[in-house]
């Protein structure tokens, strides 16, 4: 795997852990960042999308596309964009954003091994 590959296929870990965590203990989550508790649905429907987007980094990640690492990169990008978005208009709490960092780091270290290749 090539260096770009590497930080996607591990990034996608994280949003496994990420997805099931949201999936079968969402409020494990809110109370570790201060985020009310909810008995809603649509957050673990979340988790189960973001589970299934890692499943995807994770198996494609070990092919070397190219192509699809720099689509990761603007997607990860945008998910911190949006993220600080809603909490700058009101729409999420500040802890949103930490979410949002987290994808840029990983967007952040893709571009950086892509660009040395």
């Amino acid at each position: 795997m090539s260096p770009a590959a590497r930080s996607l296929y591990y990034f996608g870990f994280y949003v496994l852990v990420t997805g099931i965590t949201l999936t079968v203990a969402p409020n494990l989550v809110f109370s570790l960042l201060g985020i009310p508790e909810t008995s809603e649905i649509w957050v673990r429907v979340l988790g189960s999308i973001v589970f299934i987007l890692g499943l995807g980094y994770v198996v494609v990640a070990p092919s070397n596309l190219r192509l699809f690492m720099a689509y990761s990169v603007y997607s990860r990008t945008y998910v911190f964009l949006i993220f600080t978005t809603f909490v700058l208009i009101g729409w999420g709490p500040w802890q949103l954003t930490l979410f949002g960092v987290i994808d840029l780091a990983g967007a952040l270290w893709t571009y950086s091994a892509l660009k040395k290749e």
